[in-house]
């Protein structure tokens, strides 16, 4: 079989779907490479299936917590495990068939099999070699397989995996990576959990509140790294108070294993060496894309670090060979391999006003209990950079519907620059805080003074005011604490 298009796109994953989608709208002849499931790892097996066991647990949390609200729960709360995975794969399997009716919805053709760049503006597709995690969900009508295919532009977006290190690769049994943490076979009285980013923080967080005994080994000194230090310092406490242990500036030299548990050899700052036993452990020290057997050596596509080296468009170092997403690099997060494909795909098409990605406008959050969320620069980085800063607080406990909601605990950190008043960053942590970040990310994107915050009007009561009142805060005009 072989077919030609304007657009194919390498990789069903949300940077890719959503690109594929875009191509589709803006009139080119456009096919999407999948080898395992339409959605990619986020909607399978990270972004959403991971959310969906933080709600359980999350439920779980109030419900242990219901006199707390004046309500009477008779007997013992307990998890069904099996209904939770279960309730989570439904949740994943969704999504998958909804890419799926998008597919067909816009006319883009899906190709089923693994792709290889065999020259320029040619792709050979391939039955898949890797089986998937679990069954696949049925494939859209529109679907091709193997065979030669043809375009004049090729996005890679396959995508990364989970990163393993020496002597702590992942079996499948004893040591998880995020595939067997969302589905475990039974649940795990302890837990050793290496790496605190976000990936490593949500699942100590799902496994703490259902019970489990969990250690967290850091290599930095703080967890979360990549967050202000002032919210990742609060955030230890939060969770040393639910019960999380914690090892910062360790690192794991040994894993020994036994039939049914595993024990970290952990060396600690000073070079003194300790074991940590649990019956499973799971390995969150980061990803890296993927790029291997695509065929980008033999084309002379550029990589550095396991990542595809592209410019501000996605363009890499082969004309008519784009890269997006996760295998085009930091930071790996869905909403910027989306938008990441929009520029490309938009950029192709010749449309007026694309811009680059400003990757300090990109939001991260963590959906753990308590949740984080941030936007562009912290604290240390702004005066790092030089900059002459206000720095703006509001705790939750000062905010009547955190009161209400007996979600007291969090804090509201924003930060300007004093001369111009150009808001640098905002940091949060606390309830509902993932979805209150995009107030802050919109202001950045508009480039919103200090002034014009101030004279917003926030609802009352909402969380929402607390962002208003860390910004009056940076100026010395808090009204409520």
């Amino acid at each position: 079989m072989s077919e030609s298009y304007d657009v194919i796109i390498i990789g069903g994953g949300p940077g890719g779907y959503v690109t594929a989608v875009r191509a589709a709208q803006l009139g080119f002849k456009t096919a999407l490479v999948e080898r395992e499931h339409l959605g990619g790892i986020c909607s399978n097996w990270g972004c959403i299936p991971t959310k969906a066991l933080l709600r359980s647990a999350e439920v779980m949390h109030l419900g242990e917590n219901a006199a707390d609200y004046g309500l009477k729960l008779e007997g013992k709360l307990t998890a069904d495990l099996k209904a939770v995975v279960e309730r989570a794969r439904g949740v994943a399997g969704r999504m998958n068939n909804g890419v799926g009716f998008l597919m067909k919805k816009n006319k883009v053709d899906v190709i089923w099999g693994e792709a290889r760049l065999k020259g320029r503006g040619e792709i050979v597709v391939s039955k898949p070699t890797k089986k998937p995690m679990q069954p696949q969900h049925p494939a859209p009508k529109n679907t091709k397989g193997e065979g030669t295919y043809t375009a004049k532009h090729i996005i890679v977006a396959t995508g990364a995996r989970p990163r393993a290190l020496p002597g702590m690769e992942p079996d499948g049994e004893l040591i998880w990576t995020y595939f067997e943490a969302m589905v475990p076979k039974a649940m795990p009285k302890s837990l050793i959990v290496v790496g605190s980013g976000a990936i490593g923080i949500e699942f100590a967080s799902f496994y703490r509140t259902l019970g489990v005994e969990v250690t967290v080994v850091e290599l930095m000194p703080a967890i979360l790294p990549v967050e202000d230090a002032e919210i990742s310092q609060l955030a230890k406490k939060r969770f040393e108070k639910q019960g999380m242990k914690f090892l910062l500036e360790a690192k794991v030299v040994k894993v020994d294993k036994a039939k049914d548990s595993v024990t970290a050899h952990v060396e600690t700052k000073g070079g003194k060496v300790e074991k940590i036993t649990a019956e499973r452990m799971i390995s969150a020290v980061g990803v890296t894309g993927n790029v291997e057997n695509l065929g980008l050596e033999e084309l002379g596509v550029k990589t550095e670090r396991g990542c595809i080296v592209i410019d501000d468009y996605g363009r890499t170092t082969v004309e008519g060979v784009y890269a997006i997403g996760d295998v085009a690099g930091p930071p790996m997060l869905a909403h910027k391999a989306e938008h990441e494909g929009v520029i490309c795909v938009e950029k192709i098409a010749g449309q007026k006003g694309v811009h680059p990605l400003d990757k300090n406008l990109v939001p991260g959050c963590t959906y753990c209990y308590p949740q984080i969320a941030s936007v562009g620069m912290t604290e240390a980085k702004a005066k790092e950079a030089g900059r002459d800063i206000r720095v703006g607080r509001f705790p939750f406990v000062a905010n009547g519907k955190a009161v209400a909601l007996g979600e007291d605990q969090g804090l509201v950190k924003t930060i300007f620059d004093k001369k111009t008043g150009e808001l640098l960053g905002a940091h949060m942590i606390g309830a509902e805080v993932t979805e209150l970040i995009q107030g802050f990310v919109v202001a950045m994107n508009l480039e919103t003074t200090e002034a014009e915050l101030m004279h917003t009007i926030f609802p009352h009561p909402t969380l929402s005011e607390m962002m208003k009142e860390s910004v009056l805060d940076a100026y010395g005009k808090a009204l409520n604490a």
